[in-house]
């Protein structure tokens, strides 16, 4: 098993390109075989997008279809094949590099690759690259400070109902709400009702062409912004003043 392939995480954007460590580029330039995840529902992978400007040879970049079926099982079974195609490629003695977009380990697919490929390959030398999370960039490009001193923030993905999220917004300065999709409308008339929807921020497929950036919550088109890649900074108090 000598051998064996390297296999890097690479977590690539979110939005514009040119969002990478200098270490994962270089990996990259190096990998045999670039797995670009890709939604069953899109026409190319987001997280090739955010490699424009990157030298890479299109003939390594493989897009694979990936799922977001809530059932645990069957996504455990789709990840679990997907780790025995690059166990395979890594048994070949290939180099893999595999992207995700955001950060490699926070809410990302990654982490149910990786766990697969361990299970699979244990002796396969690994390196997993950090990435800028959503809620990282979506405060950057709207100059959103995402704490200080001693607020309290919460990272979460959106609960299914209002009273939870009432519950979390209540129990913390600042709440980073991620995997919103269809949940959108309700989430802004509590943050209306609540009063603080002026204190707040969205992003929607932040660095695309389709991109939605909003401190106005007020006049957010909740139709044009439903779906993936968004992410939701809600404060509970307005900002202090230095």
């Amino acid at each position: 098993m000598s051998n064996l392939g390297t296999f890097w995480g690479i977590g690539v954007g979110p939005g514009p390109a040119g969002y990478l460590p200098l270490a994962a580029v270089a990996a990259l330039q190096a990998a045999d075989i670039i797995f670009a995840p890709k939604a069953t529902t899109a026409d190319s992978s987001i997280a090739v997008h955010c490699l424009a400007g990157i030298a890479i040879e299109p003939s390594r970049i493989r897009e694979i279809a990936f799922t977001m079926d809530p059932d645990r099982s069957v996504l455990s079974e789709h990840y679990a094949a997907l780790a025995e195609t690059i166990a395979l490629e890594l048994q070949a003695g290939h180099s893999v590099a595999y992207l995700t977009i955001g950060d490699s380990l926070t809410y990302s697919t990654y982490g149910y690759i990786l766990s697969a490929l361990q299970d699979i390959l244990p002796a396969a030398p690994l390196h997993t690259f950090p990435g800028i999370t959503s809620y990282a960039a979506t405060a950057a490009a709207l100059n959103w400070p995402l704490g200080e001193g001693k607020e309290r923030v919460l990272i979460l993905p959106c609960p299914e109902q209002a009273d939870a999220l009432r519950a979390d917004i209540a129990s913390h300065d600042i709440v980073i709400l991620m995997k919103i999709g269809k949940r959108l409308p309700w989430v802004l008339a509590l943050l209306h009702e609540l009063g603080i929807s002026q204190y707040c921020a969205f992003a929607h497929r932040i660095g695309l062409a389709d991109e939605i950036l909003s401190n106005d919550l007020d006049t957010l088109n909740t139709t044009a912004a439903t779906g993936y890649l968004a992410t939701l900074l809600i404060r509970k108090t307005p900002k202090g003043k230095r």
